[in-house]
């Protein structure tokens, strides 16, 4: 059976609301006001009514934008729109932003499931914190992985960000050791992508040297490894056990669900984007901005961007199951050059690059490409 022909097993909302604005972030989001909060949580419950979701899902994870920036009521309703479709659910991921949890709201979160949270820690020093528009400290973050765990939300996420504006390899080093005393289960570590309509885009800052860049990412991958974290995908580390299962879907290029203004999708070969405009989305909730249709040689091509992101690679017999044809008939001329040159290698049944190949990803990815 086509894997593709499945109801999706994964769900992503977005909430499309901050408190404030971060300076790098370029995901939907507008200032929280309570009453536009309110008409949103309307739409969504028409969406999800309309929606035909199947409740027999395994991951779901809302992000945003700061889900906790909800008033408790409001983080309730959205929590209780989700009631029926997790009760099989084996990860629950909810993002937070230290600045907005309180023992209301983690305990409320457990009540309704969610056994992981990711949170923003970004970095441990001051200026680049206050750089980025972030209003919390890094013991705030402490403080909200406390509060997490007293109620029994053990399981999380950090993300870090480096090769950002003023950001010295002293200050990444420290960052990422103040971030592992705190000891989480998982880390993402982001280098800094500048996009035009974020606020550091339109004061015209710009990531470090592409060296410099490259020197911070490969101690990050040395440094994490010495310390017990397994490096699964290009910038994901996680404890034994604790990758995040709602993320592999993605780079396992699964079928996923999504909802809300702001959020992306994909099912039966149709990839999705709901408006990313609040006010269109509280006329017509749900409303599709672009719809893309896939072709097979599409669908293959994504499954190798996404599949050789991951230390594992891609699983050859699933993607005979999903595309009817080997990977060798389908890529034999790219793959045999790829193997010669020492950057692909095929082992236990999957695909993947070599550390040479993966250290070059996207040049490996073009030669698939031609």
């Amino acid at each position: 059976m086509n894997r593709n022909n499945r109801p999706p097993e994964s769900l992503y909302l977005h909430v499309p609301f901050c408190r404030s604005v971060c300076a790098y972030c370029d995901f939907t989001h507008t200032v929280y006001r309570r009453e536009n909060a309110g008409r949103w949580l309307d739409a969504l419950t028409e969406e999800i009514r309309m929606r035909k979701i199947d409740p027999a899902l395994k991951t779901v994870y809302i992000g945003g934008g700061t889900p906790t920036c909800l008033e408790h009521s409001q983080l309730e309703r959205l929590l209780e729109l989700l009631d029926p479709y997790v009760s099989g659910v084996q990860e629950y991921t909810a993002e937070i932003n230290p600045e907005t949890l309180d023992e209301e709201k983690a305990a409320l979160l457990k009540a309704h499931g969610v056994n992981r949270a990711s949170i923003g820690f970004q970095s441990h020093d001051p200026g680049l914190l206050r750089l980025m528009g972030r209003k919390h400290s890094a013991e705030d973050v402490r403080s909200c992985m406390d509060l997490l765990r007293d109620h029994g939300i053990r399981n999380i996420s950090l993300d870090l960000m480096y090769s950002l504006p003023g950001q010295t390899m002293e200050i990444l080093q420290e960052s990422v050791r103040t971030a592992l005393s705190f000891e989480p289960d998982h880390l993402s570590l982001y280098s800094l992508t500048i996009e035009e309509n974020t606020v550091f885009g339109r004061k015209g800052y710009a990531p470090l040297d592409e060296e410099t860049e490259a020197d911070m990412y490969e101690w990050i991958c040395r440094y994490l490894a010495e310390q017990g974290f397994e490096q699964y995908e290009i910038s994901n580390f996680a404890r034994e056990g604790k990758k995040s299962q709602h993320n592999l879907a993605y780079w396992h290029y699964d079928d996923f669900y999504g909802i809300s203004c702001g959020a992306s999708g994909k099912e039966n070969g149709i990839r999705y984007d709901i408006t990313k405009n609040l006010k269109e989305y509280l006329e017509e909730p749900g409303r599709r901005e672009t719809v893309t249709e896939l072709s097979e040689r599409d669908q293959m091509m994504e499954t190798l961007m996404m599949g050789l992101r991951l230390k594992e690679g891609i699983s050859l017999d699933v993607f005979r199951e999903r595309f009817g044809i080997t990977f060798s008939e389908a890529y034999g001329e790219a793959e045999q050059s790829l193997t010669a040159k020492g950057l692909i290698e095929c082992r236990d049944g999957s695909l993947r690059c070599t550390p040479r190949g993966y250290a070059i990803l996207n040049s490996v990815l073009v030669e698939f490409l031609d």
